[in-house]
């Protein structure tokens, strides 16, 4: 059973299925590249990738618990645990007794954590800027738009993805 029939989703065409790949592979490149420039970042210093989305998700959602924070970013809460123990050492995420419950603690980022988030954001927007500068300007904002309908699309649909390729993984291991 493929992903579509588990999920219910149309059969896609080859025309389709074409076009997923092109954009499949565009994907993994672009993830290729930023996990080399994330790799060498953290050995000079810089914050993992995952503890990094940490702090956007803190930034973008406000405080909350580490089990709310983990599904945001589609872990397991062992992980969160250990990066925001790091990123609090660090002083980038401070935590807080939840005022509707005190034995709970809430995450929250620190303004160095906001600090942090804006130097790279400046350093990611004037990258992205100088690789788009010689695009005419309608096909970068039609790229932008674009770009971000594919991202919200992808990770609204991420949950029901990730569990339809966990039950294909599973019945592939019970026919082995």
């Amino acid at each position: 059973m493929t992903f579509a029939e588990s999920s219910g989703a149309p059969v896609p065409t080859e025309e389709e299925l074409r076009l997923a790949d092109s954009i499949g592979m565009a994907m993994a490149r672009l993830g290729r590249m930023s996990a080399a420039a994330q790799a060498k970042a953290s050995a000079n210093g810089g914050l993992e990738r995952s503890a990094f989305m940490l702090l956007i998700e803190l930034a973008k959602n406000g405080p909350c618990r580490s089990s709310a924070l983990a599904e945001l970013v589609f872990v397991d809460q062992s992980t969160v645990s250990r990066q925001v123990a790091g990123l609090v050492t660090d002083g980038l995420v401070e935590r807080r007794a939840d005022p509707s419950d005190g034995r709970v603690s809430m995450l929250g980022i620190t303004g160095q954590g906001i600090e942090l988030l804006e130097q790279h954001r400046e350093r990611r927007n004037r990258s992205i800027a100088s690789v788009v500068a010689h695009w005419p300007q309608a096909q970068r904002e039609r790229f932008a738009e674009l770009f971000d309908q594919f991202t919200a699309d992808y990770e609204q649909r991420m949950p029901e993805l990730l569990e339809a390729f966990v039950q294909q993984v599973n019945q592939q291991a019970e026919r082995r």
